[in-house]
């Protein structure tokens, strides 16, 4: 009996392990036959993948379909108020999601979601036009559970031109093309250049995913397919083969600002790759500037103690790139204390954090704090909400919320 259930079992094997090959080789990435794409990933590295399909880096970016798009559509809270004559309401038409504007109580345009950007904190969105993005005036933030003016948005009108470019993509997508304008174009003086403002939709591969961080990855599925027995991993870069500054690179990338000089495009970059190939840094990382918290995590840890006397720190010392930040605070603070093993605090301190010394070191030493180029505005509220998030630079605040 056990044999012949054997022998049933045997041809269905094969049938999907040659489903997956076949997928593998049929398969046509946007960016070029040396990528597999990351369903291919989840045949090998099944807890990883499960975990990186939840996490935000692959959120970063996604179409706006229902099940993607946070907010609510249905209740009081889907519009928002410019004046008593003017607002905007997020409604839902079958299986599309809309801002519409309405004048007077009638209807005088109506924007599609289409692209959205983001899922922890906050998630933007953007509209088709002519072969441009478009972002949505209006924006839903986790913090306030409500629809509030996008980043840098007015409250008092609304405004829909204002063009997301290709560059934006650079760190919430694995890839996006611009339009090459070629010999046929009618006008010679644009020959073969890349028109930059110009997004062929078709290229766009959504989220942080797989390959945007361990690189093209189609020869190491296909030999591990043909040897499955082969354990030591092929024809993929290894994040332990990096040394401190590539891993620190892959991360900065997107986690440091990168105001500097373009020289390379991020979409460029594979890991082991140096950043300074890619961005020529306008001040050091190392002085006094006041980096903004959002982007700016590794320039901020860069400026920190911790970091400067270590020889090994790194962003993954503390995180796991594959999930979300954890929300278990002492998990931080076990790293913390595996080298502050004896710590110095004053009696005002120790008395003020009592019982929870050990459980929530960041509190303290890595406060939230608010973000100077993001903030926002409720409807009917002329107030200045403030994005806030936690700084990386691990230092000690007097201030901080005890």
């Amino acid at each position: 009996m056990k044999k012949a259930v054997f022998l049933l079992v045997l041809p269905f094997l094969a049938i999907c392990f040659a489903s997956c090959n076949n997928k593998s080789e049929e398969y046509i990435d946007p960016r070029g036959t040396d990528y597999a794409g990351s369903e291919s990933c989840i045949q090998c590295h099944k807890i990883e993948s499960e975990m990186a399909l939840k996490s935000s880096h692959f959120k970063a970016t996604a179409p706006a379909i229902l099940g993607n798009v946070a907010g609510d559509f249905d209740s009081k809270n889907h519009t928002f108020i410019y004046d008593k004559d003017t607002k905007l309401v997020m409604e839902k038409d079958g299986d599309s999601l809309y801002q519409v504007l309405y004048k007077n109580g009638k209807e005088t345009a109506r924007y599609k979601f289409e692209i959205v950007f983001g899922s922890k904190h906050a998630q933007t969105s953007v509209y088709w036009k002519d072969g441009n993005t478009y972002e949505l005036p209006i924006s839903f933030y986790h913090s306030a559970n409500n629809w509030a003016t996008s980043p840098g948005f007015p409250a008092d009108k609304p405004y829909f031109d204002r063009m997301v470019l290709k560059d934006c993509y650079a760190c919430h997508s694995s890839n996006i093309s611009s339009r090459t304008v070629d010999q046929s174009s009618a006008d010679k003086n644009f020959m073969s250049m890349e028109v930059v403002d110009v997004i062929n939709k078709k290229t766009i591969v959504y989220g942080i995913d797989c390959e945007r961080c361990h690189g093209p990855a189609k020869k190491h599925v296909d030999f591990h397919l043909k040897n499955p027995n082969v354990k030591t991993a092929n024809s993929i870069v290894s994040f332990k083969s990096l040394d401190r500054q590539q891993r620190l690179d892959a991360c900065a990338l997107c986690h440091a600002g990168n105001d500097g000089m373009k020289l390379k495009s991020r979409f460029d970059f594979k890991p082991g790759d140096h950043l300074s190939d890619f961005y020529r840094e306008t001040k050091s990382i190392n002085d006094t500037a006041q980096f903004d918290v959002h982007g700016n995590q590794f320039r901020l840890m860069a400026q920190s103690k911790c970091f400067i006397k270590s020889e090994k720190m790194d962003c993954i010392t503390c995180h796991n790139p594959h999930e979300n930040a954890s929300k278990n605070m002492a998990s931080y603070s076990k790293i913390c204390m595996s080298c502050h093993q004896t710590t110095k605090h004053t009696d005002k301190t120790l008395k003020s954090v009592s019982g929870r010394l050990a459980d929530n070191c960041a509190e303290c030493h890595m406060p939230k704090r608010p973000s100077n180029s993001i903030s926002f505005q409720l409807s009917n509220n002329k107030q200045l909400s403030n994005y806030i998030l936690r700084t990386h630079k691990i230092g000690i605040y007097p201030n901080a919320k005890k």
